[in-house]
């Protein structure tokens, strides 16, 4: 066995469950911690509505309605996927919201969009794996 071989044969034996445990929280807590600055407390700050009218103008969605519409997103799907539940769904959710921001918000940010958007792919295609409530719950094959 040649030794890059052996390395390959090291890098099967990740678990997947590892894997699509790492490919959750990791992008979910970025989500997350963008929608913990939106809010105080259980309000959205002004300062939110202020950024959705000014900097992350979306053209078909009033920028209040957005600001809300993010502002949740960024909480709930990124607490079910840690959890591991409607995880390809939220997966989906998040990649719709990448591409959202890539496309109308910030086009320069490609590669850190790209690595998002790479990660939650990965999640709708394998699933959330073993260590999820989808899988407890047989709502998910993995």
């Amino acid at each position: 066995m040649t030794p890059i071989t052996k390395l390959n044969a090291l890098g099967d034996r990740i678990p997947a469950s590892f894997t699509a445990l790492a490919l959750r929280i990791f992008p979910a807590a970025v989500f997350l911690q963008s929608g913990r600055t939106k809010v105080e407390g259980v309000s959205i700050k002004d300062s939110t509505y202020f950024l959705f009218e000014h900097e992350y103008a979306l053209p078909l969605i009033p920028h209040e309605l957005a600001a809300v519409l993010a502002t949740l997103a960024e909480h709930i799907l990124p607490a079910l996927m840690i959890i591991g539940l409607f995880t390809r769904l939220s997966a989906l959710g998040l990649l719709v919201m990448t591409a959202t921001i890539q496309i109308f918000v910030y086009p320069g940010a490609w590669i850190t969009h790209g690595l998002w958007a790479s990660a939650l792919i990965a999640l709708i295609a394998m699933g959330p794996g073993r260590i999820s409530v989808d899988h407890k719950l047989g709502l998910d094959h993995t």
